[in-house]
């Protein structure tokens, strides 16, 4: 055992509190100053909580050191001056959050002029946001004494971190009364009004941008911290005023007032997005919205359409002539005359989801001015940009799943003039001039996935859906000709397209394999630490029943994620399917182990390697399995 040999090294910290000439500079020269802190080194925390201990430290990190140090340790001290700070060890957090001299040296930083060092602010924020989740009230109640507070946050809008420190105001701040209290007071100071301001033509780029990312991030903590309030809990003041018609009309006066700015625009609808998600955006990218029913976690507020609605006409002008007109540009297809610009596609998203809310009025006002069609010129101009095509392809997904009804018509089915759109004719046009390019030796076009997802949308509807019968009238309207080309282009070429999208590549190929995606492979690697850890607690002997209840769900839970991963593999043309057993194989055991000791089940069968393979039935060329010794795959596993 190692403590029979007496190891133990004395810190040369404790050598250095033994003068009493030490300095605190001497002490942060030593590299486990940190972890003596953290460590509670009841010398040392003594040391450090002296007054002129504490000065120097606050001082370090908000006072610029000189600049004719060298630059690889001009920051040295502000940083371990930051970090021992922010320690969270209750001598040190009572001792700057009780100290109003402490405090007022702190609040000093934000009265310098503008811009603030980004490092020594992101340790101004730091220090503060520990102080507010540590001291809550004396740090609340000694910021609210200062009348400029909120406006020289604001000043200092340009530095991220101070964007940190308003939400951690926000978020970090407990009880929910005290809570409640600060926010009313945020409210008070017009929080939300000065930070709509900031997103104007005539403000600097940096401030709008954060400006929009704090009123953005405010409105998710906001409704998040909501779904977990009591019902008889106070709403939020904030996010009233956030979805108040008033506030809305405000931020889009500041949008379209004076002369536009693609800055202003985006970060403008960027807020307007925020105010219309019906969810959480965490998994945006990895599934597809268009899908999933439109289940809401909550409705978007008839103030927000009600304020946005009479300003269409000037987004669909944007789309029409956007306010930032960029030079042609070279890319690896040609060059790209007019490209389509941040602003027209932070329009096509706002689009996408004023369709999502399926409020008849804004559906009125979007078939009247037919920015659906407009939306698809721009779809079949810019044919390789695919953040465009997934927002037109989420718009035509929206108004094929909501019926439509004379209130609420189909935007994307009828024009503002009362003629069909043409949306079928585009789509055969734009497929036969694909075909063209493609025998003449072009490339294939980069919307022609899209364009397939669309086409199997219309073709679903028009054997069931919400949309059905305005879907057959605009189908039996056609001309004979159009018709028949429509017919042929379901019946051969898309099933074609479709069959090829889906065959399984192993028939053809012998190094196709089945592999995970680098999302799926990150959960087996996060599911085999989470159980590798979990197996010695199960098996220790202070094992509790509360804890073989928490491990017991977090088994199943274990399991529920492997099924859904391994029931979204798919095909691609990789070797390492071989990598992929051996971590499902590693999780199944671990599985079971935990399985077996929390009594979840109380019999386990052992099965071969040979039979996991036929288990899993994987259409896996033979040979792929001989390389299985490269990563030395056990011979036997268990599966309950």
């Amino acid at each position: 055992m190692f403590w029979k040999f007496d190891l133990h090294t004395t810190s040369h910290i404790d050598q250095l509190l033994d003068r009493e000439d030490v300095t605190l500079r001497e002490l942060m020269e030593e590299d486990d100053v940190l972890q003596e802190c953290k460590a509670q080194n009841r010398r040392l925390l003594l040391f450090l909580s002296q007054e002129h201990c504490m000065q120097e430290l606050v001082s370090l990190i908000t006072t610029e050191p000189p600049a004719d140090l060298e630059e690889r340790s001009r920051f040295k001290f502000p940083n371990i001056a930051c970090e021992l700070l922010t320690s969270d060890v209750s001598i040190i957090n009572d001792k700057l959050g009780g100290e109003e001299s402490l405090l007022e040296m702190l609040y000093h930083f934000l009265e310098q002029d503008p811009p603030l060092n980004p490092l020594l602010a992101s340790f101004f924020s730091k220090t503060i946001g520990n102080l507010i989740a540590r001291k809550t009230e004396q740090v609340i109640t000694f910021l609210k004494k200062k009348e400029g507070f909120i406006g020289l946050v604001l000043k200092h809008i340009d530095a991220s971190a101070m964007m940190d420190l308003l939400l951690r105001l926000i978020s970090c701040v407990e009880p929910a009364p005290l809570r409640q209290e600060v926010l009313h007071w945020l409210n008070e100071e017009n929080l939300v009004q000065r930070l709509t301001e900031l997103i104007h033509t005539g403000k600097d780029e940096e401030r709008q941008s954060n400006a929009s990312q704090t009123l953005c991030d405010i409105i998710r903590l906001s409704r998040d911290q909501a779904n977990q309030m009591q019902e008889n809990m106070e709403a939020d003041p904030l996010l009233a005023v956030l979805e108040s018609q008033e506030s809305v009309a405000g931020l889009l006066k500041n949008l379209f007032e004076g002369e536009r700015s693609e800055a202003s625009i985006v970060n403008g609808t960027q807020v307007l997005l925020t105010l219309l998600e019906t969810r959480r955006s965490g998994l945006e990218g990895l599934m597809d919205l268009y899908s999933q029913g439109y289940e809401r976690s909550y409705t978007v507020n008839s103030s927000i359409l009600n304020a946005i609605e009479p300003h269409l006409k000037d987004f669909q002008q944007l789309l029409l002539d956007p306010p930032k007109v960029k030079p042609a540009i070279l890319t690896t297809v040609g060059v790209l005359e007019q490209p389509l610009g941040n602003a027209r596609l932070h329009v096509a998203r706002l689009v996408a989801a004023l369709l999502q809310t399926n409020a008849p009025s804004m559906c009125q006002e979007l078939c009247n001015l037919g920015t659906m069609d407009l939306l698809l010129d721009l779809f079949f101009k810019y044919s390789w940009n695919n953040f465009l095509h997934f927002q037109v392809e989420l718009s035509v997904a929206a108004i094929l799943n909501h019926p439509s009804s004379e209130e609420r018509p189909c935007p994307g089915l009828q024009n503002h003039d009362g003629t069909k759109c043409r949306l079928v004719q585009r789509i055969l046009d734009a497929w036969e001039e694909n075909d063209r390019i493609q025998a003449e030796g072009g490339t294939r076009r980069g919307n022609m996935g899209h364009l397939t997802r669309i086409a199997n949308m219309v073709v679903q509807n028009l054997e069931k859906g919400p949309v059905q019968a305005q879907i057959t009238d605009l189908i039996k309207e056609l001309p004979e000709d159009c018709r028949g080309r429509w017919e042929s282009f379901v019946d051969e070429t898309l099933r074609e397209t479709n069959r090829r999208n889906t065959v399984e590549l192993v028939r053809s190929f012998s190094n196709a394999v089945w592999v995970c995606s680098a999302e799926e492979f990150f959960l087996f690697n996060l599911l085999s630490s989470l159980l590798s850890q979990l197996k010695p607690c199960v098996q220790s002997s202070s094992y509790s029943e509360q804890d073989r209840a928490a491990h017991t769900l977090t088994v199943l839970l274990s399991g529920l994620v492997f099924f859904l991963v391994v029931n979204k593999m798919r095909i691609e043309w990789n070797g390492q399917m071989v990598y992929f057993l051996y971590y499902s194989w590693y999780i199944v055991e671990q599985i079971t182990v935990v399985c077996c000791v929390t009594g979840l089940t109380r019999s386990s069968s052992h099965v071969s390697w040979k039979t996991w393979k036929n288990v899993t039935n994987f259409p896996v060329m033979e040979n792929t399995w001989k390389t299985r010794e490269k990563v030395k795959c056990p011979e036997k596993y268990y599966v309950v």
